[in-house]
C-alpha cells in the first residue's frame, strides 16, 4: 500500500509538467488544444531514441522539450496564420503526429532497459519535488513579465489587447509552444521511468491533464496564478494517488484505468456546480429564516400596539 502510494507521488510529479502544459493552453490561451496527445508521444519518442543512440540524458531530455515546442509552433501556425479553427488545427497536428512520432522512432516501441536516463541517475522521489517547483516558479515569473501579461490578456480578451498593439499570433503561438513543449518533457520523462516508449503512450493524455487541471482547482482553488500552477501540480499528484486506491479494489482491472479516469474528471467537474448549488441554498434557507424572523417580530410589536391601546 505504501509503495503504490508512493509510486503514485512520482507519477504525479512527473505528470505534473504535462499538467503545467495544459494549463497554458486551457485556461490562459482558453485554447483546446489536442495536439497534447501527439506531442507527449513526441517527447518521449526523441529522448529514447537519442539515449539509444548514446546522447546524454539530459540533452535527450532537453531535444525532447524542443521537439515538444515544434509540435506547438505548427499548431499555432495553422491556426493563426493557417486560419484553422483551433480545435481542428490541434487534432490534424495530433495525426500528423502520430506517423511523425513512428518515424522518430523506427519501430512501435523503443526499450531503455540497461540504459543510462534521468531516473535511474537520480530519486525521483527526492529530486523531482525540487524540479516542479523550479519549473512552477519560473512559469510563475515569466506570467507576470511583459510578454506573460500579454499571453493572459490573450485568453482573456484578445480584441482589447489587439488594441493596444499586442501581435496576438505571436503570443498565442508562443503559449502553445511553451505548452507542449512541457508536456513533451513530461513525455521523455515518463519514457525514461517506464523504461520504455511506445507510439501509443500519448493516448488519453489530454484527459489525464484535464483531470489534473479541473481537480487541482476545485479542490485547492485558482484565486492567483501562483496559487493556480499549486493546484495544478497538487492535483497531478492528487488524481494519480486517487488512480492508485481505485486499481486497488479488487474487482476493477488496469484496463479501467480510462473509465476510472473519466468518472474522476466528471466528479471534478460536477463538484463546483454542487457546491455552488449547496450555497445557494444554504443562503436561500438562511434569508428565508431572517424574513421569517422578522416577520414574527412584526406580528408581536403589532400585538403588543394593539394591547397597549
Amino acid at each position: 500500500m505504501w509503495g503504490s502510494m508512493l509510486g503514485a507521488v512520482e507519477l504525479g510529479l512527473l505528470y505534473a509538467f504535462m499538467a503545467l502544459g495544459i494549463y497554458i493552453t486551457f485556461r490562459i490561451l482558453d485554447f483546446p488544444d489536442l495536439t497534447v496527445d501527439g506531442s507527449f508521444t513526441t517527447g518521449g519518442a526523441i529522448a529514447a531514441v537519442m539515449i539509444t543512440h548514446g546522447y546524454s540524458p539530459w540533452l535527450a531530455t532537453f531535444g525532447a522539450l524542443a521537439g515538444g515546442m515544434l509540435a506547438g509552433l505548427c499548431t499555432g501556425l495553422l491556426h493563426t496564420k493557417g486560419k484553422i479553427n483551433g480545435l481542428l488545427s490541434g487534432i490534424l497536428m495530433m495525426i500528423a503526429l502520430y506517423s511523425i512520432n513512428l518515424r522518430i522512432l523506427g519501430k512501435p516501441n523503443v526499450s531503455l532497459m540497461g540504459e543510462t536516463t534521468l531516473i535511474s541517475m537520480m530519486n525521483p522521489l527526492y529530486v523531482m519535488p525540487f524540479v516542479v517547483i523550479a519549473v512552477k516558479l519560473l512559469m510563475d515569473v515569466f506570467l507576470r513579465t511583459d510578454l506573460g501579461l500579454a499571453l493572459r490578456a490573450t485568453g482573456d480578451n484578445s480584441r482589447m489587447i489587439r488594441s493596444f498593439g499586442v501581435n496576438t499570433d505571436s503570443t498565442t503561438i508562443l503559449g502553445i509552444s511553451l505548452s507542449n513543449g512541457l508536456v513533451a518533457l513530461s513525455g521523455a520523462l515518463i519514457a525514461q521511468y517506464q523504461a520504455f516508449a511506445d507510439s501509443s503512450m500519448g493516448i488519453g493524455m489530454i484527459v489525464i491533464g484535464l483531470a489534473s487541471v479541473i481537480i487541482g482547482e476545485a479542490i485547492f482553488g485558482s484565486g492567483s496564478v501562483f496559487r493556480a500552477t499549486i493546484a495544478v501540480v497538487l492535483g497531478s499528484i492528487l488524481y494519480r494517488i486517487v488512480v492508485a486506491l481505485a486499481l486497488r479494489v479488487d474487482w476493477l482491472d488496469a484496463s479501467d484505468l480510462r473509465l476510472i479516469t473519466a468518472i474522476i474528471v466528471i466528479i471534478a467537474l460536477v463538484f463546483p456546480s454542487v457546491q455552488r448549488f449547496l450555497k445557494q441554498k444554504n443562503s436561500a434557507r438562511k434569508r428565508t429564516a431572517e424574513l421569517a424572523e422578522l416577520a414574527l417580530k412584526g406580528k408581536r410589536g403589532g400585538a403588543a400596539d394593539a394591547k397597549a391601546r
